[in-house]
């Protein structure tokens, strides 16, 4: 008899993460070392509850498996969960262990950002000391791109690609008129610029737009940006302007937070529209793309989906082959042709290294624009598109049944 397979998602939703999951439960269902595939509600924090899904046999059919790596979002729900530090409390990780024996748990695959790659390194230095027979490794997942130790992550090919073409049709939106105007469109990215720099892909298409481009990985100077504005605002009439969520003045403070509203927060977007209304005047708004950046099935990268689909793949191999305390990373060969391969690094590695910011050789001296080595960097993982289901004129989203399951009975 076999040991189980336990599969869990964490973090913010993507529109490849279940293209992972997908690939995970191909080659899951092929190896005759795994007897049961069960999923994990809500990630960890679901396990800890008990709340565990039996997913064998519930998807069969290639339209199963597509229908699922096009369906946004999280398939088996997420959570923001951290486990506490070994040093201070055990119990969380004893229930865990308990709750892994009660199912014959012998692999968990948890999927997810840095938070939930800390939750691989805590778990598995925790069954390594027990010497516990059960492997862990990490599957990542970033819309963000800023996870270290991989090229980029599943996931932000397709966010980008969304970003690239709202951002050519805001162009067009913003050109219509015969007035001067500035459009100012909000990019995710708290801590990293990496899906802001995605706006420049238009570019690569002759646009000119976004004329004025700003991540957080330099200092943002209010004067600066209003002096730019005005310089572009001479060479065009529609002027657009791109700007991650996470602009920080040279102090380190939160461009957002200058003017915060009454709930103590306010977009960034917003606290720029208002500095040019009172400077420039004229037509100027700011638009929020907000979580339609990481929930878009829509506009799928087939790349970002081919990928994350084989590195789910390859973290069955690796975790069957014996790996346990590592994630699974992206190393790029080359651009031209584009070539990556799948490896594993241990997880330390990754979340020792921090948090992965844009390179600051890519921005342009003037803090405003970006280099073709971003383009280079970029255009290879939004290429690609991807065929979904539609019924009634929508898309058709997969959904399994994650009615909480029983441990299996043992025999006496």
């Amino acid at each position: 008899m076999g040991k189980n397979l336990l599969i869990a998602q964490s973090g913010g939703p993507s529109s490849a993460i279940n293209a992972a999951l997908s690939g995970i439960l191909m080659e899951a269902a092929k190896s005759p070392e795994i007897d049961k595939v069960y999923g994990g509600i809500h990630g960890i924090y679901g396990v800890i509850s008990h709340q565990i899904a039996d997913l064998t046999n519930q998807i069969r059919t290639a339209e199963e498996f597509k229908l699922l790596e096009t369906t946004p979002g999280m398939a088996l729900g997420s959570c923001r969960f951290k486990l506490p530090p070994l040093e201070k409390d055990t119990k969380v990780y004893e229930k865990l262990v308990e709750i892994f024996h009660s199912y014959n748990i012998g692999y968990f695959l948890y999927m997810g950002g840095s938070n939930s790659m800390d939750t691989v390194w805590k778990l598995s230095r925790y069954l390594k000391d027990k010497n516990e027979d059960i492997r862990v490794l990490g599957v990542p997942k970033s819309v963000d791109n800023d996870l270290s130790g991989t090229d980029h992550t599943p996931g932000f090919g397709s966010a980008a690609k969304f970003i690239a073409t709202s951002m050519e049709e805001i162009i067009r939106d913003s050109e219509a008129y015969p007035i001067n105007s500035v459009t100012i469109v909000e990019v995710m990215g708290k801590e990293s610029g990496w899906l802001t720099a995605a706006s420049i892909l238009p570019h690569h298409f002759g646009e000119n737009a976004p004329h004025l481009v700003y991540l957080p990985e330099v200092p943002f100077s209010m004067g600066q940006f209003i002096n730019d504005v005005q310089e572009a605002m001479k060479k065009e009439r529609a002027v657009v302007v791109a700007v991650s969520e996470g602009l920080k003045f040279s102090d380190g403070s939160y461009v957002a937070q200058s003017r915060e509203d009454e709930n103590g927060y306010t977009s960034v977007g917003q606290v720029l529209e208002r500095a040019l209304v009172s400077t420039i005047g004229g037509k100027i708004r700011s638009i929020v793309l907000n979580v339609l950046q990481r929930c878009s099935g829509h506009l799928l990268s087939a790349a970002d989906v081919i990928e994350s689909r084989r590195i789910g793949t390859f973290a069955v191999r690796n975790v069957l082959n014996g790996e346990t305390g590592k994630v699974l990373v992206f190393n790029r060969v080359s651009n031209s042709p584009y070539l990556i391969n799948v490896e594993t690094v241990p997880v330390e590695q990754v979340l020792s290294a921090g948090v992965k910011g844009f390179p600051l050789e890519w921005i342009s001296p003037e803090n405003n624009d970006l280099t073709q080595e971003a383009l280079n960097y970029l255009l290879p993982l939004i290429n690609g598109e991807v065929e979904y289901s539609c019924k009634a004129g929508m898309p058709v989203h997969f959904r399994f049944d994650l009615t909480p399951c029983q441990p299996p009975k043992t025999e006496p």
